[in-house]
This record gives structure tokens, C-alpha cells and sequence, in this order.
């Protein structure tokens, strides 16, 4: 048994299929399926139901490639343990962010983690929030910035800031005029939502109940963006006259919109937030590299 046939196990688990799994190893597809074959012939058990449209695991392989993950885990950790024994700030960083942080809160990160760092350069992705736990659990990201509530065994989190929610609106719109708006004052109004799955409209729904009340009647206005959609997509269809939206107040800087189209205002305190926060690996041996990174979010300067 070796790391490299732990390897070929948990790509294919993730895979499902022998072609894709010898392509994220870089490998031909008949060295993976030999090497697979030869594992289980070596552990006794079949790892994987091989069907024609798919390969899965079985109920024992399930297990074993879970404690592979771990063993690749610990390995990549004794690399990891050398390299920071070296330089903790010398090596890449690999950071994940949710879609409605990563694209507002980098491009003032990155500057600052440079001068923190002396250029310690970061792999970046931008996913949802299971997506990002699941990476971080398996290894695939070091850390990762997101909203709370997050709980993962194993996972130590640092809050960074409060960020409160603005709404988007067209310049000619009614409450335009108005200075500071209540949930109330929107929940008859056709709102532009991201789909399910992204965790900020789900902090909107948990944060203003008339809207989460308005989105379970039949009747209600609120529209749901299609798959994919961004926050500056809402924005765009904002701009097109097809609604109002909420946003994140990082999601407000200038844009090549001006005020002659679209105007940002705030609610009525106690205005609905989001605590964004820093989630690393407790096992993660460059503590100096979390730290820097923890550093230089808080040296951003978002102007909430």
C-alpha cells in the first residue's frame, strides 16, 4: 500500500469515474484502475461498485477512503511541518472565500498581505460554504473566510468584522428618497435574491422576518436569480429596472454605475449584518501565515 494508490482511491471516490480520476492524477487510466485493482487484491475487499455509467464506493470503501483522506492529510501536514520549519511565510497560501466576500475583500487583502509578508502569494477560490468545509476538512484549503455561524470539529474561527446589509435601488425608485429603510418598507417590492445555497440570502431571510414571512406567500414579489448568479449580476438587473436588492456594504464601492442610476441606502438601525470570520485547521503547522492573514483583513480598510 502506498501514499500514491491512497491517492488514485480518494480521486476516484470523488470522481466516480476511472477517466476523470486519471486525469486529476495525471496519470493514464489503465495505471489508476491496475493500481486500484491491485489495492484491493492486496487488502482483500472491493473498494468500488463498478457500474457502466459509474464507479462508487462500497459500504467498506467508504471507510477505508475516509482514512485515506486522513493519512494524505497527514501526510501533506509532515511536508507542510518542514517547509514552515523553514519559512511559514515563504510557501503559497491556499484561501477560500464565499462569493459575496472573496471579490470585495481581496483586491484590499492583497496589498496588505504583501507588505505583511514580504510576498507570500495566495492560491485563491471562491466557492459556497459547504464547498469550502468540505476543502478545509480535507486538506484542499488552509484557510478560509466566510460568514457565521460556522462549526466544524477540528476547526478553530476568529471573527474579523460586522458587515451590515445596504439595499440597492434605481435612482427613480420611491423609497430613493427616503434616508433609512425598514424590512417592512420592502417586502412588497419585487427583490432580487441570490438562489439557495448562497448562505447570504440566507442571513437576509434569518435577519429581516417580514421578508422570510413575504417569501412564503404565493403571492409574494420576491425573485430568486438563477444558478450562478453573482452579486453583480442583481446589480446589473437592478440597473435593468427589474427590481431593488440587498447587499453586503463591501459590495457598494464604486462601480460604473453612478448615481444617476443607482442609489445605496441603508436600514433603519438596528440595521440586519453578517460577522465575517477566519476558519483554519487547528492541525496547520504555520500559525505565522494565519496570523498574517488575520492581520491584514484587519488592516483593510472596508469603511463600513
Amino acid at each position: 500500500m502506498t501514499l500514491t494508490e491512497l491517492r488514485y482511491i480518494v480521486m476516484l471516490a470523488k470522481e466516480q469515474h476511472f477517466g476523470k480520476a486519471a486525469k486529476g492524477c495525471f496519470v493514464s487510466q489503465p495505471t489508476l484502475s491496475i493500481a486500484v485493482k491491485k489495492l484491493e487484491g492486496e487488502l482483500g475487499v472491493a473498494l468500488f461498485e463498478r457500474t457502466k455509467r459509474r464507479v462508487r464506493p462500497t459500504p467498506i470503501g467508504e471507510q477505508i477512503i475516509a482514512q485515506a483522506r486522513r493519512i494524505l492529510e497527514q501526510a501533506a501536514d509532515i511536508k507542510r511541518l518542514a517547509t514552515a520549519g523553514q519559512n511559514q511565510l515563504g510557501g503559497p497560501l491556499r484561501v477560500g472565500a464565499i462569493f459575496t466576500i472573496g471579490p470585495y475583500l481581496f483586491p484590499h487583502l492583497i496589498p496588505r498581505l504583501q507588505r505583511l509578508t514580504n510576498s507570500m502569494p495566495l492560491v485563491i477560490e471562491e466557492s459556497y460554504t459547504a464547498t469550502l468545509r468540505t476543502r478545509l476538512r480535507d486538506g484542499e484549503l488552509d484557510a478560509v473566510i466566510l460568514s457565521l455561524p460556522f462549526t466544524e470539529a477540528g476547526v478553530l474561527t476568529t471573527p474579523l468584522y460586522q458587515e451590515p446589509f445596504v439595499t440597492l435601488l434605481p435612482t427613480t425608485h420611491p423609497l430613493a428618497r427616503r434616508k433609512l429603510i425598514k424590512p417592512t418598507d420592502i417586502q412588497a417590492e419585487n427583490l432580487l435574491m441570490l438562489g439557495e445555497g448562497h448562505c447570504f440570502r440566507d442571513q437576509i431571510l434569518e435577519q429581516c422576518p417580514p421578508l422570510r414571512a413575504a417569501l412564503k406567500d404565493s403571492r409574494s414579489p420576491i425573485l430568486t436569480a438563477t444558478e450562478g448568479s453573482s452579486l453583480e449580476t442583481l446589480r446589473h438587473m437592478v440597473a435593468s429596472g427589474l427590481g431593488i436588492t440587498i447587499l453586503p456594504c463591501s459590495a457598494t464601492r464604486p462601480t460604473h454605475y453612478g448615481e444617476q442610476e443607482l442609489v445605496i441606502r441603508r436600514f433603519q438601525p438596528p440595521a440586519p449584518a453578517r460577522t465575517v470570520a477566519l476558519a483554519w485547521r487547528a492541525s496547520f503547522p504555520r500559525h505565522r501565515a494565519i496570523e498574517a492573514l488575520r492581520q491584514g483583513i484587519e488592516q483593510c480598510d472596508l469603511n463600513f
